[in-house]
């Protein structure tokens, strides 16, 4: 099974179009586009009846001290967690793709209710719902997908997976606004095969 974009290419940089947030030389940080990229997959292995796709970033900061001040640095030294920014689940195996900013469009204050996905998919919470949270001009849950927005001063960069599972699920066994981790916890046992397309992107004009 193999998943790729024509958005950007594997290990290569994801262009900002694709992002929540840009670099700005004024304000470190300006709101994006914030398109989902176009994937493609193919050769699913036989017995599938529905695909789950999942964007982590793997090189969060597990503690926001520094995150985005002035005059410091998110050290490259710091452990690092997982942020989820899409989980879809119930993709039928017959779809074979998802075009560009056909799931996401702009930025939705409070989070998007209702994404657009392939008929028959829903679409969980992304982890900006608790990034936000407390933040009453955007606080809300977040459903569907949200590009990068990594801290503007972080010494890393950050790598975004597309992880496509074809799984023998005729329905995720998850309900209500799910989580990333619950559908990986779900599908255990069920996946037949993934494939994995990973993008980076940084806001720190230091790393390119």
């Amino acid at each position: 099974m193999q998943i790729q974009s024509s958005s950007f290419g594997h290990m290569t940089r994801i262009p900002a179009a694709y992002a929540f947030g840009a670099q700005d030389p004024a304000t470190h940080v300006r709101l994006s586009d914030n398109l989902n990229p176009a994937l493609a997959w193919r050769d699913l292995p036989a017995g599938t009846k529905s695909l789950v796709l999942i964007c982590v970033d793997t090189d969060v900061p597990t503690r926001p001290d520094d995150v985005n001040q002035e005059g410091r640095v998110v050290p490259a030294s710091l452990p690092r967690c997982a942020f989820y920014h899409w989980v879809m689940v119930d993709i039928p195996a017959t779809v074979a793709g998802i075009e560009a900013g056909a799931c996401s469009r702009g930025i939705t204050p409070h989070g998007k209710q209702n994404p657009p996905g392939p008929a028959g998919s829903r679409q969980g919470l992304n982890d900006y719902t608790a990034w936000f949270a407390g933040d009453p001009g955007m606080q809300g849950q977040w459903h569907g997908y949200e590009g990068p927005c990594p801290p503007w001063n972080d010494e890393i960069l950050h790598h975004y997976h597309f992880v496509l599972y074809a799984t023998d699920l005729e329905r995720c066994p998850v309900e209500g606004s799910f989580t990333g981790a619950e559908v990986e916890a779900a599908i255990k046992g069920h996946v037949l095969a993934e494939a994995r397309l990973t993008g980076i992107y940084t806001l720190n004009p230091a790393l390119g």
